[in-house]
């Protein structure tokens, strides 16, 4: 959807969600619209991102629906200049997109392959995805970037167990700490969230998932004097 000079829509800050088909994601893209922002919602099948933004956003005025792969180089380009060209604004990415669950392994004889796979989408997407858009987030008068996390990536409750998740969400941790010290004379303010156990498709159970989302909008709407670098989950600091 080009947005025309003029149209309100472009007077909206724009939030970019990826994989915000389902889950945390459609929710987080949910919330957002309703706390008037121009979501794109990113989607790695775009049929199945356009029927969820059309169920968010019936009229097609608040959410346009892209296909992002985070793990391919050649899609994450194709969003940032689809975004660049039709909203020329970036103000909130939310690095959502996450996979490799992996409960039945172990790290002392993972499948390497599976570890690499989820570093590709979970670490390395959410990177390929902050990189491309950093000139529009540069730009915009309160950028946010959130990664969404989980307190299996902390060091400080790990024993065992989910090696390429565990991994990969640490990893991603160390990101926001890295992004956050760079970015921080630019005014980006960078953070990791827990949304915490949530009744979702790779949760499996838990609460509520606009609750665990909820977390996510807290650091994506945060002001601008608020925390950078950290780990929140309700907006609450996590230990690392």
């Amino acid at each position: 959807m080009a947005v025309q000079p003029g149209d309100r829509a472009q007077e909206l800050p724009v939030a970019v969600v990826t994989g915000a088909n389902r889950g945390i994601g459609l929710e987080v893209a949910r919330q957002l619209a309703r706390r008037d922002h121009h979501v794109v919602l990113g989607s790695r099948d775009l049929a199945k991102g356009e029927a969820a933004a059309a169920r968010i956003d019936p009229r097609g005025t608040r959410v346009t629906a892209v296909q992002l792969d985070v793990a391919d180089d050649a899609s994450v380009a194709a969003m940032a200049d689809r975004v660049t060209r039709e909203l020329g604004r970036a103000d909130v990415l939310v690095n959502n997109a996450a996979i490799m669950y992996d409960t039945w392994a172990q790290a002392r004889s993972a499948d390497l392959d599976e570890v690499q796979r989820a570093l590709d989408t979970n670490l390395f997407g959410a990177w390929r995805v902050t990189q491309a858009l950093l000139p529009l987030l540069r730009s915009s008068p309160h950028p946010r970037v959130v990664n969404v996390s989980s307190e299996a990536g902390a060091l400080h409750w790990m024993s065992g167990g989910t090696p390429a998740y565990s991994v990969s969400k640490a990893a991603l941790n160390a990101l926001t700490r890295l992004l956050s010290g760079e970015l921080r004379r630019h005014r980006v303010l960078v953070n990791s969230v827990c949304p915490g156990w949530t009744a979702t498709d790779m949760g499996g159970g838990g609460r509520p998932v606009p609750e665990g989302a909820a977390g996510v909008v807290w650091a994506a709407t945060l002001p601008d004097d608020g925390p950078t670098g950290g780990f929140f989950r309700d907006g609450k600091p996590v230990a690392w």
